[in-house]
């Protein structure tokens, strides 16, 4: 039987693409967990769907400074361009990135009956779907650019931050496989299906982190963009969206105190295993 340690060893002698690939596809698992809560539940309490809304975007906030921004200004300091500057450049195209993409891309939030977008006759299953998914996208993104950082020997990247990121998007992943699977299962879908589409918001994570790590291996200097970009992009996710759908139903004091503790844990993971 393989022991943590030989596992541990096995991962670490991956190559960074690897090591990316396989973390993505356990975020995207734990979105796969979180969509099966349907097998068990037609609807969940919206108190507890708000919270767990919040907790998601407090540990993305969390993974954007720890995780993303501070070691992109690090790894910017000493050079000949101000320190700030790339994180600055790529934080806001991040969210230009995402805001380009959240004016085009078909999509439904949460709680809403009007489709933002391009006009189009999609079904809603499918825009909600495509709502959760556009989240992923910078999430994967950051993970995979995490673990390329660490294979270019950045003093600032480590192998356990990478890892404490992909756990902490990982934890974040749950309530949005959920979000998607159960308002599905109630308005009439079969479980098998509300999961199937639940779970399949998530199969983006496992390319963006492919993409990112490679990105930041053949293309060094863009690292601290890269870095800096992913955080832009999920930033715009917590407050355009993830915040907003969080407390639409009224129960702001505990979403805000979720998205408190989301923070907290991601603040842990990251120093404790940084």
């Amino acid at each position: 039987m393989l022991s943590i340690n030989t596992i541990t060893e096995s991962f670490i002698g991956l190559h960074p693409v690897l090591q990316a690939l396989l973390a993505t596809c356990f975020t995207w698992g734990v979105t796969a967990l979180g969509a099966s809560l349907v097998f068990f539940f037609k609807t969940i309490n919206q108190k507890v769907l708000d919270a767990m809304l919040g907790l998601a975007a407090g540990v993305m906030i969390a993974a954007s400074f720890w995780s993303l921004l501070a070691p992109a200004i690090e790894m910017s300091e000493g050079k000949r361009l101000p320190a700030w500057l790339p994180a600055l450049v790529g934080f806001m195209g991040g969210g230009l990135f995402l805001h380009f993409i959240d004016q085009y891309l078909p999509h439904l939030h949460l709680g809403l009956d009007k489709a933002e977008g391009v006009p189009t006759s999609w079904r809603r299953s499918i825009l909600l779907v495509l709502a959760i998914t556009l989240h992923n996208i910078p999430e994967g993104l950051a993970v995979g650019v995490a673990f390329g950082a660490v294979a270019q020997g950045i003093p600032s990247a480590s192998l356990g931050a990478a890892v404490a990121l992909a756990i902490g998007i990982g934890i974040q992943n749950f309530p949005e496989g959920t979000a998607v699977s159960v308002p599905l299962r109630r308005e009439g879908m079969t479980r098998r299906k509300a999961f199937w589409y639940g779970q399949l918001s998530g199969v983006v994570e496992p390319i963006a982190g492919v993409i990112g790590a490679a990105a930041v291996l053949v293309m060094q200097p863009i690292l601290p963009y890269a870095l800096a970009f992913a955080a832009g992009a999920m930033i715009y996710v917590v407050v355009e969206e993830l915040i907003p759908e969080a407390q639409q139903a009224g129960n702001t004091d505990l979403a805000t105190m979720a998205t408190l503790t989301g923070f907290s844990i991601m603040m842990v993971l990251d120093v404790a295993l940084g």
